[in-house]
C-alpha cells in the first residue's frame, strides 16, 4: 500500500480518530479524497493525515469545524485560531467558576432564606449575559452624566467586578447585583443621585474642588449625633446652618428655604436602603471594605431640615 492509496481504516489507525469521526470529516470536505478502489471505497492521500492530526488537535481545543476549515485552507494560522479561541474559553472558566463558588455556598449551607431562591432559580446567571446587563446599566442610567474628569473614577468605584475564582459569598452578592441592576426603579433612583452629584460639580468647577454634601454631613453630623443631640432641638441648629451654607456655597446658590428643600430631597434620595444594598454587595464582590453606613447621619439631617422648614 503507498501513502497515496490510504482507506478509511488506514487513516483511523494512523490518528487515532474512530473509522465514524473521518467518514465525517470526509463528507464534510474536511479531508479529501484522491480517489476510489475497485470496489468503491474512498481512498485518501498522504496529506490526510496530516489534516486530521490538526483537525483532532484542535477540534481538542474546542475550535469550531469553520475555523478549522479556514486553517486548512491557510487562511487563518493556527495561532490565529487559538488567540481567538481563548477569550471564548476565558468567559467558560469565569462561568464554570461562578457556579462552582455558588455550588460550594450551597454545600456549607450559608445561604440566607431569600438567597435560596435566588440561587435554586438563576444562581449563576450566564457570563455574558451578566456582563451586557452590566454595560448596559452604566450606559443607560449614566449616560451623558457630566461630573468632570473625576467622573470616570466615580463609575469605576460603582462598577462590580467578579473575580475569576470567586468566594462563595461573592457568588451570591453578584447574583444580588444582578438582580437589582435590572430593577427600573432602583435605575431611576441611580440616575436621579448621579445627576444631583453632576449638578453640585458643575457647579464649583469654576472654584476649587469641594467636598461633596454627604461628606459634609458625615463630618458635621456625626459628633452631634454621638452626642446625643437631637434633630430637632435648638442645640440641632447651628449644625444645619452651617451645612446649608456649605451647600448653598457649594452650588451657588442663596441659602433660602427652597435650598434646604431641595437639600432634604436630594439627601432623602441619597438615603435610600437600596443604594446602601447596593454598595455593600459591590463591596463584597470587589473584595474591597465594607462601606461606612451613612443612614443615621443622613436621616438626623433630613429630620432636622423637614422641622425648620415651612409646610
Amino acid at each position: 500500500m503507498q501513502d497515496g492509496d490510504l482507506s478509511i481504516g488506514d487513516l483511523a489507525r494512523r490518528t487515532g480518530l474512530t473509522v465514524t469521526a473521518i467518514r465525517f470529516y470526509a463528507d464534510h470536505g474536511i479531508i479529501p479524497t484522491s480517489g476510489r478502489s475497485s470496489a468503491g471505497h474512498r481512498r485518501f492521500g498522504a496529506d490526510a493525515v496530516a489534516r486530521l492530526v490538526i483537525v483532532r488537535a484542535l477540534r481538542g481545543l474546542g475550535v469550531d469545524l469553520p475555523t478549522i476549515r479556514r486553517v486548512l485552507a491557510r487562511e487563518v494560522s493556527m495561532a490565529a485560531a487559538a488567540a481567538d479561541r481563548l477569550p471564548v474559553l476565558d468567559r467558560q472558566i469565569r462561568s464554570l467558576q461562578q457556579q462552582r463558588a455558588a455550588l460550594s455556598l450551597l454545600a456549607q449551607q450559608h445561604v440566607r432564606d431569600e438567597g435560596v431562591d435566588a440561587v435554586q432559580h438563576d444562581s449563576v446567571p450566564n457570563t455574558d449575559d451578566a456582563d451586557r446587563l452590566m454595560d448596559d446599566f452604566f450606559d443607560r442610567v449614566l449616560r451623558n452624566i457630566d461630573a468632570g474628569p473625576e467622573w470616570v473614577g466615580i463609575v469605576r468605584s460603582m462598577t462590580p467586578v467578579l473575580p475569576a475564582d470567586p468566594a462563595a459569598e461573592q457568588a451570591l452578592a453578584w447574583v444580588e447585583l444582578v438582580e437589582m441592576l435590572q430593577d427600573n426603579d432602583f435605575r431611576e433612583l441611580i440616575r436621579v443621585i448621579a445627576e444631583s452629584f453632576a449638578a453640585e460639580r458643575a457647579a464649583t468647577r469654576a472654584g476649587p474642588p469641594r467636598r461633596d454634601a454627604v461628606t459634609r454631613i458625615r463630618d458635621r453630623v456625626r459628633p452631634v449625633l454621638a452626642a446625643g443631640v437631637e434633630p430637632t432641638s435648638p442645640d440641632a441648629l447651628a449644625v444645619i446652618d452651617a451645612l446649608a451654607a456649605g451647600y448653598a456655597s457649594a452650588v451657588g446658590r442663596r441659602d433660602d428655604d427652597d435650598l434646604r428643600l431641595d437639600l432634604m430631597h436630594h439627601l432623602a434620595t441619597v438615603n435610600d436602603p437600596r443604594r446602601d444594598a447596593y454598595f455593600r454587595r459591590l463591596s463584597v464582590v470587589n473584595g474591597w471594605p465594607p462601606p461606612s453606613d451613612l443612614g443615621p447621619e443622613l436621616d438626623w439631617t433630613v429630620r432636622a431640615l423637614r422641622a425648620r422648614i415651612p409646610a
